[in-house]
């Protein structure tokens, strides 16, 4: 039963953050073993959205899709994944985005379980180190996108 739970300071502002991570279909060009992903369904609705995105992983020679329900909540600066199938028990994961100085402090926060003890086994500690560089990932790609911290802050 991983978990992870981070807490990084950016000097972007919350909403650059927050799209930043709302846009899904662009994880498979920066975020770490990610191969793939397809969104099924897009709902609007007093101004969130629900999603239900498939995710394809992989590592060497193993590759996993699993879907999940994405919750995005623009005026929260929040985001909340829920499992729905492949080949976790659980998987939950949320990320805020709160204003903070001259940038956002993004949490980080992820539990899941593998339904299968021999691919906990292969890929659990492969997932546990992707998952503590997601929150560096999505930084990097930020200064990608909205240029470098220094730049914004002067």
């Amino acid at each position: 039963m991983p978990k992870f739970d981070t807490v990084r300071h950016v000097r972007h502002t919350p909403q650059q953050m927050y799209a930043l991570v709302a846009d899904v279909e662009r994880y498979p060009e920066f975020l770490p073993l990610c191969e793939a992903l397809s969104v099924r369904s897009r709902k609007e609705r007093d101004g969130q959205t629900l999603l239900v995105a498939d995710m394809t992983v992989g590592y060497k020679a193993i590759r996993e899709t699993f879907a999940s329900q994405v919750h995005l909540k623009p005026q929260e600066h929040r985001i909340d994944v829920s499992y729905i199938d492949g080949p976790f028990r659980y998987l939950n994961n949320t990320w805020r985005f709160d204003a903070a100085g001259e940038g956002t402090d993004v949490h980080f926060a992820i539990d899941y379980e593998f339904k299968s003890r021999v691919l906990g086994v292969l890929m659990g500690s492969m997932f546990d180190r992707a998952f503590r560089t997601f929150a560096e990932a999505f930084e990097k790609r930020a200064g990608e996108i909205y240029g470098s911290p220094q730049a914004l802050a002067g």
